[in-house]
């Protein structure tokens, strides 16, 4: 695996995180915390819940130490703080991808999940592309909830992403 897919990723990551946000800071804290029926209920809940899981995964890559509640737990109850929050984590992220290698991502990482005290490993290519994945899929939700809130997140397909070169 090419460590600059990982960087690309990461780039995405920051500019919808960013984009999320940007929409989300244009609605009223009732209706980001209005339980609209997703599986984490709100925007704002959804929110964390790609913070809590990004922390988890890039603990698990670098060994830090993450603040982390548990599975669907709020980690910020407060907008600002959960904004300044994920785009730490998003630097934090881009910093880990500019970092890797194709050594490393060749290597199987091993970790005991939280959920259920299991033993896991899985090569490293596989959860870091998890962790991407992941986020997209919840983003994906986001643009649902955006819209039953009545507003409109724009493009946020990768191929639409700024300053991507040919």
């Amino acid at each position: 695996m090419d460590p600059a897919l990982y960087q690309g990723l990461s780039a995405y990551n920051t500019w919808m995180t960013e984009k999320a946000y940007e929409t989300a800071g244009g609605l009223s804290d009732e209706e980001r915390k209005a339980d609209r029926g997703a599986f984490f209920r709100s925007i704002h809940s959804t929110l964390n819940h790609i913070l809590f899981a990004d922390r988890i995964w890039l603990g698990r890559f670098t060994g830090r130490t993450y603040d982390v509640r548990g599975m669907g737990v709020d980690i910020c109850d407060d907008f600002e703080d959960l904004r300044s929050s994920h785009l730490a984590i998003c630097a934090e992220v881009s910093e880990f991808t500019n970092d890797l290698t194709a050594g490393w991502l060749a290597g199987t990482l091993e970790w005991t999940s939280g959920q259920d005290g299991t033993v896991r490993r899985r090569p490293r290519w596989l959860v870091v592309s998890h962790m991407f994945n992941h986020q997209t899929h919840h983003r994906g939700q986001l643009t649902t909830l955006f819209a039953q809130a009545g507003v409109d997140i724009g493009r946020t397909d990768l191929v639409f992403m700024p300053d991507v070169e040919d």
